[in-house]
Order: structure tokens, then sequence, then C-alpha cells
């Protein structure tokens, strides 16, 4: 039921994200469904290999460089679903930050609430 919880936080997120105005668009619902989707399955099998191999560079930034990581995650996630769109690395930063916040609060809510 946990994945249920965060990939409705995803979509949810993702669908801020794009109303934005930030260079992340999407041409409708069901593609930020199945970006959400697809989001899901690449931070459950890539994102931790991307972080294990760039620990150093993490342990130096304390951190922060995942912040780099959720960005090239998204951005990887554009060129593999067809209408959802990432226009450069700055929207693919700026979009994943807000997607981290949005989520967080809308599975909080959720699962609280």
């Amino acid at each position: 039921m946990r994945w249920l919880t965060v990939w409705i936080a995803s979509a949810v997120g993702l669908a801020v994200v794009t109303h934005l105005h930030l260079g992340v668009q999407a041409v409708s619902a069901e593609s930020i469904i199945v970006a959400a989707l697809v989001l899901g399955l690449v931070n459950t099998i890539i994102r931790p290999v991307v972080k294990l191999l760039t620990l150093p560079i993490n342990l130096l930034t304390f951190g922060l460089f995942g912040l780099v990581i959720n960005a090239l995650m998204l951005w990887l996630v554009s060129a593999v679903v067809p209408g959802f769109m990432v226009h450069g690395f700055g929207a693919a930063f700026w979009g994943a930050l807000i997607l981290s916040i949005v989520s967080g609060v809308v599975g909080w809510v959720i699962k609280y609430g």
C-alpha cells in the first residue's frame, strides 16, 4: 500500500511542477501518471546505483549532491516518457526540488490526514 501512496504523491507533485512553468511540461494527465510510474521505477532501480557511485561526492557536499541526482533522475524520465518534457538541467533541478517538497507534503497528508 505504501507504493500507492508514493505514486499518488509523485503524480500530484509532478502535476504541480508542470503547472508552475519551470521548464517542465506534460501534454496530458496521462503523461503525468506514466511519468510518476516511471519515476518510481527509476528511483527504485537506478537511483541507488548512482548514489553508491557518487558516494564520495555526496559526502564532500554533505548530501547536497543528492539534489543533482534527483534532477538527473527527473531528466532521465523525460527522455523515456513521451509527452513529458524537461527543458534543460536547471528546469530539472528546480523541478526535482519542488517535486520533493510537494511529494513529501502530499505523502504526509495521505498518511496522517
